[in-house]
């Protein structure tokens, strides 16, 4: 990131509210198309404001996956996945099963899975074993749902085709029955049930996508989508926080302990260590805790006040071996997550939930932390 790209992002910081409406009503998404797209145009213009957008194949034209993985006529090369993959135990999931709004899944080895991927097509994508597919590599589609913690995602096709159903933050609360349960299937004629989705009529149209083989296709944080596979495909997919969508994270978390709160009030008085009971539920559900949480935060603002420390107020100097490769990023992008992580762990000292945990023994302190990178990003010349 540079000096001019790290001035205008955080005057989007100050200023910028996303407004999904006009993109909505568009029926329109970005295409890029030239692979000398630039990080930093990237980050500005969709991670920042959280649109999405789709990369052309060019971008993955060079992948050993799309090289080795697929045979010359586009399809899944399944002596060369058996080769790489024949052992592994992979976790597999029934499409035409529901079990608590989800796909029931097994553990198989990746070779059983493959013989019936193999069946299924010879039998014109049908099977008395039922729609199966195995994680990210989806055969049939993935019910309507936003990523985990409420990320960042790319999915690139290695090869067959998807299309999307993308809905922005905020439309999920139209798409809800009457208990509160988000729909599983965007497509479902009980949609149109007044009585079971009273919101559903303020709901907008959802993006559509159609996802050719190269092309990766950017999921911006929080917005929900539900997938389908047009014919066999491959896909590599990947998830992730930065400072952009960290408060998102944050936000995400707290309603997570509210529903947990919520589900076991009535035991709230006579359930000794209460709130640390309903860390442990929550922790069940989304994988992390409010105090796990703030370790997140602990080792990324470690790293970037290392990082920043080792140029000895020089932002120029590479004669020091920076940690983790953040001189890749440069001082401008430290210095910008660090400023994000300070206004969440503002936020999460200020929590009432989270001053009931002792914060007091987490090292280092969080009081301790916050004062860490204000001295850091104060120091730092840019």
């Amino acid at each position: 990131m540079d000096r001019e790209t790290f001035q205008t992002c955080c005057s989007l910081v100050k200023s910028h509210r996303p407004c999904y409406e006009k993109l909505c009503s568009s029926h329109l998404i970005n295409y890029i198309e030239k692979k000398d797209f630039s990080y930093s145009k990237f980050f500005e213009k969709y991670v920042l404001p959280n649109y999405p957008c789709v990369f052309s194949g060019r971008f993955t034209e060079d992948w050993n996956s799309r090289k080795q993985w697929v045979t010359q006529d586009g399809k899944p090369n399944f002596q060369r996945l058996l080769q790489d993959f024949g052992d592994a135990l992979v976790p597999v999931a029934n499409c035409n099963a529901k079990e608590y709004n989800a796909n029931p899944k097994k553990i198989i080895p990746f070779k059983e899975y493959v013989a019936y991927w193999k069946d299924y097509i010879q039998n014109g994508h049908s099977s008395p074993k039922g729609c199966l597919y195995l994680k990210d590599w989806h055969l049939h589609r993935t019910p309507f749902h936003a990523d985990v913690f409420h990320s960042y995602s790319w999915s690139a096709n290695v090869c067959g085709r998807k299309k999307w159903l993308l809905y922005p933050p905020g439309q999920e609360d139209n798409l809800r029955d009457c208990h509160g349960n988000l729909v599983y299937d965007v497509t479902e004629p009980i949609l149109q049930d007044k009585r079971q989705f009273p919101r559903y009529d303020k709901s907008c149209q959802p993006l559509e996508i159609i996802q050719e083989a190269g092309e990766v296709i950017f999921v911006p944080s929080g917005w929900h989508h539900q997938v389908y596979n047009l014919e066999d495909t491959i896909s590599i997919n990947h998830n992730w926080v930065n400072s952009c969508n960290v408060d998102t994270m944050w936000q995400y978390l707290q309603r997570e302990l509210a529903a947990v709160q919520s589900e076991i009030s009535e035991w709230r008085d006579s359930m000794d260590n209460w709130h640390q009971h309903c860390q442990i539920m929550m922790k069940s559900c989304t994988g992390i805790d409010y105090k796990e949480f703030y370790m997140f935060l602990n080792i990324i603002s470690k790293n970037r006040i290392s990082f920043l420390h080792s140029f000895g107020g020089d932002t120029g100097s590479s004669r020091i071996q920076r940690p983790h490769d953040l001189s890749t990023l440069g001082p401008h992008h430290a210095v910008f997550d660090l400023n994000k992580v300070a206004q969440v762990l503002e936020c999460v000292l200020s929590n009432e939930e989270f001053k009931k945990l002792d914060p007091d023994s987490l090292s280092p302190r969080p009081e301790d932390l916050l004062q860490k990178i204000k001295e850091a990003t104060e120091k730092t010349p840019l």
